[in-house]
Parts: C-alpha cells; structure tokens; sequence
C-alpha cells in the first residue's frame, strides 16, 4: 500500500504543537523557554495553511467570474 506523503505531513503540525505543550508542562522551569518555538511554528504552519486556501478560494472565484463575463 502507498502512503501519501501530504497525508503523513498534514500531522506535523499538530505533533509539534502537541510536544511542545507535553515540553511545557514536563520539563523543569529553566528548560520550558525550548519548547515554545516549536509550538509557535506548529501555530504558524496551521495558520498559514488556512489563510493560504482562503486566498486561493478567492482567486479561482475571480477566475471564474471574469470567465463568465467574457462570453
């Protein structure tokens, strides 16, 4: 069976957000400060995932509708 690689990816995410939450809540005092990039790019990842399908969506419905008014 093959595996999709954009399925195995779309985990990445969520799995850094996850260990750094795991980091924060673990680790002692002086090492939490680690584990806050990780959870910040997982944030960012998902964030920049959505607002870039949100652009798209509109691009192709202006690509549409121009279509449209041509003929």
């Amino acid at each position: 069976m093959k595996i999709n690689k954009r399925f195995i990816l779309s985990f990445v995410a969520p799995l850094m957000i996850f260990v750094s939450a795991i980091g924060l809540i673990f680790r002692q005092s002086s090492r939490k400060i680690f584990y806050l990039p990780i959870g910040l790019m997982g944030f960012v990842i998902i964030l920049e995932k959505g607002i870039s399908r949100k652009m798209d969506r509109k691009n192709i419905l202006k690509k549409i509708k121009s279509y449209q008014k041509v003929k």
